[in-house]
């Protein structure tokens, strides 16, 4: 076979000018080249200008780079193994390993975390920012599907502001014999000066003084992992708001808390948190409203 059908079977393969370097090179190897490098010298000294136009092929590493701190294990305070200034635990007992054991969570916690539904906007107080009729209809939509979910919820907590408790009541008619239990300091507020900054909504500097202080302690309340004495895994409700819960979730998953905004939530939409006995912490949903028909979705 003549050199020139050799490229252009070679070529019809692969294509394009890098398939052409390749075919000379296989070419040449045979010495087919240099058997009319006389009447084609000119030709394949082009040759050495189309190796010139690739593009250099160097290593290029496509493993993302970590940013940030490393996970706190200690998030919570928590650690068996870290004692409560952060130091190392030297236990003094004649079985060490024993007593830490029995000092390690053992059940992992859920925490559901629902907003409130919809609410009358131009309430002038809280008590009379009620329901609307279509927040109602997602409160019995929240209830039903917890209620199919089929867990054996230990408790529901709602903050005590209206529009939460009245959430609350009514998904509590699906889940007979959960306690439910009001708190404060899930109410709705400010919890930290929002990065990127919006326009839309500035609180003053001593409302996230306030505010901020407040949910932060909330979180710590109710965010945790399981107590050592905890024998079975437990499934807990909370029904508060979106900035409570947004500001939960990145503390939660150690995210920049300042990142809260960027995320949006539906009412009546069911957040899942699962806190392993490790202290790890997984984020099974955010803002799931799947179970709703698109004509009952609302944000307000």
């Amino acid at each position: 076979m003549s050199y020139r059908k050799t490229l252009k079977l070679i070529c019809g393969f692969a294509g394009g000018s890098a398939a052409l370097v390749l075919a000379a090179a296989a070419a040449d190897s045979r010495g087919y080249l240099g058997e009319r490098k006389a009447e084609a010298g000119g030709r394949w000294s082009k040759l050495s200008v189309l190796q010139a136009a690739q593009p250099a092929r160097t290593a290029v590493s496509i493993t993302p780079v970590p940013t940030g701190h490393a996970w706190d294990v200690n998030w919570d305070k928590r650690e068996p193994s870290m004692q409560s200034n952060g130091k190392k635990n030297e236990s003094v007992t004649e079985d060490p390993s024993s007593e830490q054991d029995n000092g390690k969570p053992k059940a992992t916690r859920n925490i559901l975390l629902i907003r409130h539904s919809q609410y009358n906007l131009s309430g002038s107080s809280d008590k009379e920012r009620i329901l609307t009729p279509l927040g109602r209809e997602q409160a019995e939509l929240t209830g039903h599907r917890l209620s199919a979910l089929g867990l054996k919820y230990d408790v529901l907590i709602h903050s005590s502001m209206a529009r939460a408790t009245e959430t609350a009541h009514i998904i509590s008619k699906h889940l007979s014999g959960v306690d439910l239990l009001s708190c404060d300091l899930l109410r709705e507020g400010a919890p930290i000066e929002p990065v990127p900054p919006v326009t839309h909504w500035k609180p003053d500097a001593v409302q996230y003084h306030e505010d901020g202080a407040r949910i932060e302690a909330a979180f710590r309340r109710y965010i945790h992992r399981a107590d050592p004495k905890q024998k079975e895994d437990s499934y807990e409700i909370i029904v508060c708001h979106a900035n409570v819960i947004r500001y939960f979730v990145c503390r939660a998953l150690q995210f920049p808390p300042e990142g809260w905004l960027r995320m949006g939530l539906n009412n009546g939409s069911i957040t899942w948190l699962t806190i392993r006995p490790s202290g790890r912490v997984a984020l099974r949903t955010l803002g799931d409203a799947g179970f709703m028909p698109p004509d009952k979705l609302s944000r307000t």
